[in-house]
């Protein structure tokens, strides 16, 4: 079988990357390490993407800007998947604002280019589109919340569970980020029920792991450990601190991605996030990180709330868990946080 995996080097993409290879697959990787572009040298990508071709077998990258129609559609006609991955974007809610037309072109039109490029090259394959709960917007702020004491928390016994696929994504406040995503979204939904295209729409919560390389403004929990060995300063924005997100290790959306595989249904739409039990607030992480590791975080509590931001997110799994019996999540929010301290003691150790 052959897998493409855009965004190979990011964090879910490297994870699809092991898995596929471990496997015994042929995995074609497309990225030119724009996470540089978008966030300078701490955003690089460029380290994983050497450890991964040291460490497997059937991997190798294309430098293809997925931008590049033309590019795209000669990759996907000479070499046509049986899987696609699609986790490369400008993910950033925050960077979209001061970047709109290369936001929007990477994550809306070369969402369209890859998927065009599957229509005409590989109409058999199935397409795993990285979506995001930057869709909803701030729709999920409408529900009642109780301000706890580290966090706020569903007021509503029905909304225990979180976020479902039911919730609206029109007539809200995305941020550029999020529409740009909405529209890629929508379209992956569109190949699948107008042209019959076997793609999935995964709305990722937190989606995390040792491999991320997390910046100020994206990838919150890997930035957080990052600040915490590093002794360097931390700004929480807004909401007292007490914002709350449900936080997914990448392997596990991976074995998703893998269910999906092998029982597509054309067209619909996933939450996938860690759920209730990996949900926590920033306070909450901080505590957490601080036990673990016994490094203190320097943070201060910065004024404004981020415009569209969620101030307490939990997805929905069950719609999921429904269809895919056979997938749960697997990596504790405790386990993760031992994992990314490890890796980022060892980054400094050797630095």
């Amino acid at each position: 079988m052959r897998v493409i995996v855009t965004g190979s080097s990011g964090l879910i993409g490297s994870a699809a990357v092991r898995h596929w290879d471990a496997l015994g697959d042929e995995v074609i990787g497309i990225d030119n390490d724009m996470r540089a572009t978008f966030f300078g040298p701490d955003g690089s990508t460029k380290w994983n993407q050497s450890r991964l071709e040291q460490e497997t077998s059937n991997f190798r990258t294309v430098s293809l800007d997925i931008r590049d129609r033309e590019g795209v559609l000669d990759l996907f006609k000479n070499e046509p998947p049986d899987l696609v991955i699609h986790c490369a974007a400008q993910p950033s809610h925050d960077k979209a604002a001061a970047i709109p037309f290369l936001d929007f072109e990477v994550n809306a039109n070369g969402t369209l280019n890859l998927l065009e490029g599957t229509r005409q090259h590989a109409p058999e394959a199935v397409f795993c589109h990285m979506s995001t709960n930057k869709v909803y917007g701030d729709a999920p702020n409408e529900l009642p919340l109780d301000e706890l004491e580290t966090r706020w928390e569903y007021a509503r016994e029905e909304d225990y569970d979180g976020i479902s696929e039911s919730c609206r994504i029109d007539q809200t406040m995305h941020s550029l980020f999020g529409a740009s995503k909405t529209a890629a979204d929508v379209l992956a939904q569109e190949y699948g029920k107008y042209f019959g295209l076997k793609t999935g729409i995964f709305r990722g919560g937190c989606l995390t792991g040792a491999s991320h390389s997390g910046v100020e403004l994206h990838g919150f929990l890997s930035y957080l450990v990052h600040v915490a060995v590093t002794g360097k300063p931390y700004t929480i924005f807004g909401y007292k601190g007490k914002q709350v997100r449900d936080q997914i290790e990448c392997s596990d959306v991976v074995k998703a991605f893998e269910a999906f595989s092998k029982n597509p249904r054309p067209g619909e739409v996933y939450n996938i996030g860690g759920g209730r039990d990996n949900a926590a607030s920033v306070l909450e992480c901080i505590q957490k990180i601080e036990d673990i590791s016994g490094h203190k975080v320097k943070w201060t509590l910065g004024d404004d709330n981020r415009k569209g931001d969620h101030i307490c997110y939990i997805s929905d799994l069950s719609k999921l868990r429904r269809d895919y019996p056979d997938w749960d999540i697997r990596v504790s929010l405790d386990e993760i946080l031992r994992q990314m301290i490890a890796s980022e003691e060892a980054k400094l150790a050797t630095a």
